[in-house]
């Protein structure tokens, strides 16, 4: 399936870079099992700008955004900036996935098990 064209801020890309240098703890452990193909054999980037935004995840050939949200994103600020991201980004055609920091520190296993039954329901390829 050829790979869907999304619009794209080179304006981020030095915020993008900042970010990946500073990861997170949560999404250092996540990016271990979303590199190198490693997911179902799809390539995912991390700290992928995208529109005005950038995603901590992007799968390009899922048109899949993984976001990981720590604590700041419970004020109220946050999460309607969170709503507004994930409202532009679905009428992009990108599905996002949501999950807590402590989530992915606590039972990684479950967000992996999360991840893989979406991409299984909502693959394109033919095996």
């Amino acid at each position: 399936m050829p790979k869907k064209i999304i619009p794209y801020n080179s304006k981020l890309v030095p915020i993008a870079r900042q970010l990946r240098k500073n990861s997170t703890r949560s999404e250092i452990k996540l990016w271990g099992h979303l590199r190198n193909k490693e997911m179902l054999g799809y390539d995912f980037d991390r700290q992928k700008p995208v529109d005005n935004f950038i995603l901590d995840f992007f799968c390009n050939e899922l048109m899949l955004g993984i976001e990981l949200d720590g604590f700041t994103h419970r004020f109220e600020e946050v999460y309607a900036k969170d709503l507004t991201k994930e409202g532009r980004l679905k009428e992009l055609g990108i599905t996002i996935l949501r999950f807590d920091d402590k989530e992915v520190m606590n039972d990684i296993q479950n967000v992996i098990r999360v991840i893989e039954m979406y991409i299984e329901e909502h693959s394109q390829r033919r095996e």
